[in-house]
């Protein structure tokens, strides 16, 4: 049997952070993984510049609310579930990913949480574990299922490498120079293109 682990945000929809960083023209804010590889160091730069210009979560829950995801993005993931099983594995917090997960039909989502204090404002983060996602996948062979994989930045490197096939999804260049074994996608159409073979579908 076999089941499919997707990253969220690059592959899915957009990044949250980047549209933060656009709607409050705080530059700072833009960097994800694709810049700054360990997500702890990048979490506490991100705390740091919250609490430096007072946004709370519902500032950006409100900007969240205003995204939609990449276009062919749900029409992708109703193909992949038509055919198998699909859990997103994010790096993102289950305070936020309420609205996308909507628009994207349900999938299930296996995320972090947030600490948020009496006035709103967001005081930590709490990691599901370390580096969850190869974890999840490990946990999905050990229960033998066959795991496909896909994401586009560092952080999904380590669920690539482990999973049975990994593909990345509109990778930056230098993640691509760093982990070329893995086949690259560009479009939803090039994803089916690789998906349909390893899922056996005609």
């Amino acid at each position: 049997m076999q089941l499919v682990c997707s990253d969220l945000e690059g592959v899915f929809v957009p990044e949250i952070w980047i549209n933060v960083a656009e709607r409050t023209g705080i530059e700072e804010l833009r960097l994800t993984t694709r810049d700054i590889a360990d997500y702890d160091v990048l979490m506490q730069k991100r705390l740091a510049i919250l609490a430096e210009h007072n946004l709370k979560l519902k500032d950006i829950t409100d900007v969240i609310a205003t995204m939609d995801p990449l276009p062919g993005a749900r029409d992708f993931v109703d193909w992949l579930r038509r055919h198998t099983q699909l859990i997103v594995l994010s790096d993102t917090f289950v305070e936020f990913a309420k609205p996308l997960m909507a628009k994207l039909g349900w999938p299930t989502l296996l995320c972090h949480s947030l600490t948020v204090d009496s006035e709103g404002r967001v005081a930590g983060y709490n990691l599901r574990q370390h580096d969850p996602k190869m974890r999840a996948v490990k946990a999905f062979q050990a229960l033998n299922y066959e795991v496909l994989a896909m994401g586009d930045s560092y952080n999904d490197t380590s669920m690539l490498q482990t999973a049975d096939r990994g593909f990345l999804f509109c990778p930056p260049d230098n993640v691509v120079a760093e982990f070329p074994q893995f086949q690259v996608a560009r479009t939803y159409t090039e994803l089916k293109n690789l998906f349909a073979p390893a899922l056996g579908i005609a």
